[in-house]
This record gives structure tokens, sequence and C-alpha cells, in this order.
């Protein structure tokens, strides 16, 4: 089971971790993600591995809190998940 989007503090931002099966869906859903973040001018922090990626999502205005185009961006991250 994906876990959701956590909300952290101190700043505020979102946080996910999401596991795939093998390096080819990771590699596939990173594709996808660059992608995305180039249509839509946002980009997530990102750590990975063979079979993992850790997003962090932080508000556009500096130390600013979640607002709807950060839930708008997380849900449409969520839309690419296998």
């Amino acid at each position: 089971m994906e876990q959701p989007w956590t909300l952290r503090q101190r700043p505020e931002r979102l946080e996910r971790r999401l596991e795939f099966g093998d390096y080819e869906t990771t590699r596939v859903f990173l594709e996808q993600l660059n992608h995305l973040s180039e249509q839509s001018g946002r980009f997530p922090d990102i750590s990975f591995g063979r079979t993992y990626v850790n997003l962090t999502l932080r508000s556009e205005t500096e130390d600013g809190p979640i607002g709807a185009p950060e839930t708008a961006f997380a849900e449409a991250i969520d839309r690419l998940v296998p």
C-alpha cells in the first residue's frame, strides 16, 4: 500500500515516498515526473534509488504555507504512479 503525502512543519512542506517493483518502473516514473515538472514549472526535491523515490513539495513562496497550488501538483504526481 502506498503511503499518502505527509504534511511536515518548519518549513511547511509535503513529503511522500514511493516504492516501485523494479528499476524500469522507477525510471519511467521519473521521466514522467520530469515532463510534468517542465510543463508546470514546478520542481519537487527528489531523492531516489533503484526502486524508490522520495519527494518533497514546498510552497511557491519561501517558508509559505502549503496551499492549493502544491496540493494540485501533488495530485498530478499521484496520477503518474502506476
